[in-house]
């Protein structure tokens, strides 16, 4: 089945104007939905209000061209009434941008940092950063609803591949770096840096935390992948079993499994608490060998995103496809062709993929629609609280534990 196209952000290109430097390596959705975001190259990152570009759609047709009058808004007066009302930004971030990510406040998490009383910032409920990664290694921090820089946080020496937030509201921010690091960065201690994760042999791609923020794992160069325990700052275990670089992870919704996708051609699922592999998504048939899978190919899987219902993963790879795929099924459900595809997110209700390519846009399709079983609903309610091993040892019927598993 192919997917509905949704519409398109298209970057504006000048005459004789060099594709190079162009590429959108990454888009991202506000946790609560009211903004998006993607780097369209030469330094720059657009932050648009995610209700009206989707209104601009139905309004305009499918496709934008970026600096348009249709997409821009009214600018507001910066009083207190209006300063937090969605609008438009373009931020000059100095360099090529590498990663980006929406971060938000909970009061009630406190700084990890408790030896320090005064801080310069005091980031309330109401608040909205964007984390965005440099090629000369630095990471700066923005206010969403001002494109004010708050923050310029300096320690890594190599480009910022992939940058995340801990769900959780807590403001720890994680940053993946070519220079083979991870750093984890306490913004509500003005971005103090409090670990240096080491464990990577080569350049680090791009790191996801858990839901519930205790794991991360972080992929890279080599067939690496690594999960580790974000409460004590420890590796738990590396993951074996690609054959080429791993460029892309996420985590389920309830945390019980873990996808990555790697040059090798494939999407792998994961039980993150087993470190066993429970799915594989191929993107060539029939699947290379491991000798040729670590070679080059026209099926090089660039990204990977779970879908918030926990049923569907989608895909890009470099045959100029994007692929959804369903937990329970070894073939596409939905399918849809994007050349030069590098970066994939669902919107925050999962009902639209966005994905940035090569010339700096920004392609949008509606998401498989399945009204998920209440079988399923209960299984991502029981595995949010409860690792693979405490459900193993329920006593409860095998096939029972194989579907709660994600087994069958």
């Amino acid at each position: 089945v192919r997917s509905r196209t949704i519409g398109e952000l298209l970057a504006p290109a000048a005459p004789f104007d060099k594709k190079c430097g162009r590429e959108n390596w990454t888009v991202a959705f506000a946790p609560d939905g009211s903004y998006f975001a993607w780097s369209q190259g030469r330094r720059t990152v657009k932050l648009v209000p995610w209700s009206q570009c989707l209104k601009n759609f139905l309004l305009h047709g499918t496709k934008n061209i970026t600096n348009s009058s249709s997409l821009r808004l009214s600018r507001q007066n910066s009083d207190g009434g209006q300063k937090n009302k969605p609008r438009e930004h373009i931020i000059d971030c100095g360099d090529i941008v590498w990663s980006l990510a929406f971060g938000s406040s909970v009061p009630e998490k406190q700084s990890r940092c408790v030896n320090i009383e005064w801080h310069r910032f005091r980031f309330g409920q109401d608040q909205l950063l964007l984390a965005t990664g440099l090629n000369n290694g630095r990471i700066k921090i923005w206010d969403v609803y001002t494109g004010k820089l708050l923050l310029n946080l300096v320690d890594h020496t190599e480009v910022v591949r992939d940058l995340t937030f801990a769900p959780d509201g807590s403001l720890i921010l994680v940053s993946a770096s070519r220079d083979k690091t991870l750093r984890v960065w306490d913004l509500k201690d003005d971005g103090n840096m409090m670990k240096v994760l080491r464990g990577h042999q080569n350049w680090v791609y791009s790191c996801a935390f858990s839901p519930d923020s205790s794991m991360l794992c972080s992929v890279g160069a080599s067939k690496a992948v690594f999960l580790w325990n974000m409460d004590k700052y420890t590796m738990i275990r590396k993951l074996e079993g690609h054959h080429h670089d791993v460029v892309a992870c996420d985590f389920s919704p309830d945390g019980a499994l873990l996808a990555t996708a790697s040059y090798d051609t494939r999407v792998y699922i994961w039980d993150p608490h087993t470190g066993d592999i429970l799915m594989e998504f191929g993107h060539l048939f029939p699947p290379p060998t491991p000798i040729f899978a670590g070679g080059a190919n026209d099926r090089w899987v660039r990204s990977v995103s779970f879908s918030h219902d926990g049923l569907h993963v989608a895909s890009l790879a470099d045959d100029k496809m994007v692929r959804f795929w369903r937990i329970d099924e070894d073939y596409p459900v939905q399918a849809a062709p994007l050349s030069n595809g590098l970066c994939c997110a669902f919107s925050t209700d999962g009902s639209v993929l966005a994905a940035g390519t090569q010339d700096g846009s920004v392609y949008f399709w509606a998401t498989p629609r399945q009204v998920p079983s209440l079988q399923h609903l209960c299984r991502m309610s029981i595995r949010r609280v409860m690792p693979t091993r405490e459900v193993q040892e329920l006593p409860i019927p095998s096939k029972v534990l194989e579907f709660l598993s994600y087994r069958v």
